[in-house]
């Protein structure tokens, strides 16, 4: 008589196709660019990714969880490059949460955030998700710039931060202004101002590294 296979390999299943995940990832995406979060379904998701709604609960229980889960994969990695220049780098600081914002549907974010509230586990992995990245990559841009002396030792990083974040966040909420390259230079200007230790030598070193790299055009 042959045995029974044992209770937990028979609970397993077939295993989880990673060809389906990456579908209804990006079918939530399309949904959501589509119809925005207030008429985001589960239905049309899986319609879209030609799979079925109890496939798609079984990987992500909620539907807060399967959205947070597409826009991280929208966001990708995050980074700041290190230039050496601090005037150069605050401004890609800026493009940072400019960039993330753009990646993201339009009126996406703020109903996700209020259907996330209520749930400590679900604001929890909002904010790990989506707002802690670029966050993470800007704090780590000042903290050289910092170690260079080209910021004041005594500067409160998370502050600095939420200083560069909520300018953007502010004009994206209300729309009244842009933040593109002219933009970000001005805030860039006004806030080392009152940052920065010596902010003439940091304008003179941009100066000479944009020069640079324009003589080099020259010649090549």
């Amino acid at each position: 008589m042959q045995s029974r296979p044992p209770r937990d390999r028979a609970r397993a299943g077939r295993p989880r196709s990673a060809h389906i995940d990456l579908a209804v990832l990006d079918a939530t995406l399309a949904v959501l660019d589509t119809v925005g979060y207030g008429r985001f379904t589960i239905e049309e998701v899986a319609r879209r990714a030609g799979t079925t709604k109890p496939a798609v609960y079984r990987r992500w229980p909620t539907r807060q969880q399967l959205v947070l889960a597409a826009l991280a994969r929208r966001l990708g990695d995050v980074t700041v490059p290190d230039t050496g220049c601090t005037l150069c780098d605050l401004g890609e600081g800026l493009a940072v949460f400019v960039a993330a914002f753009d990646r993201m549907p339009p009126g996406v974010l703020a109903p996700l955030l209020a259907d996330c509230s209520g749930d400590a586990g679900l604001h929890d992995a909002f904010m790990r998700t989506l707002f802690a990245p670029p966050r993470a990559a800007v704090e780590r841009m000042l903290a050289r710039a910092t170690a260079r002396g080209d910021l004041r030792e005594d500067l409160d990083l998370a502050l600095a931060v939420d200083l560069l974040g909520s300018l953007v966040h502010y004009r994206v909420l209300f729309g009244h202004a842009t933040l593109r390259g002219p933009e970000i230079e001005r805030a860039v200007e006004t806030l080392l101002q009152g940052m920065a230790t010596d902010y003439p030598r940091l304008v003179e070193h941009s100066r000479r590294l944009a020069e640079g790299a324009a003589t080099h055009e020259l010649h090549t």
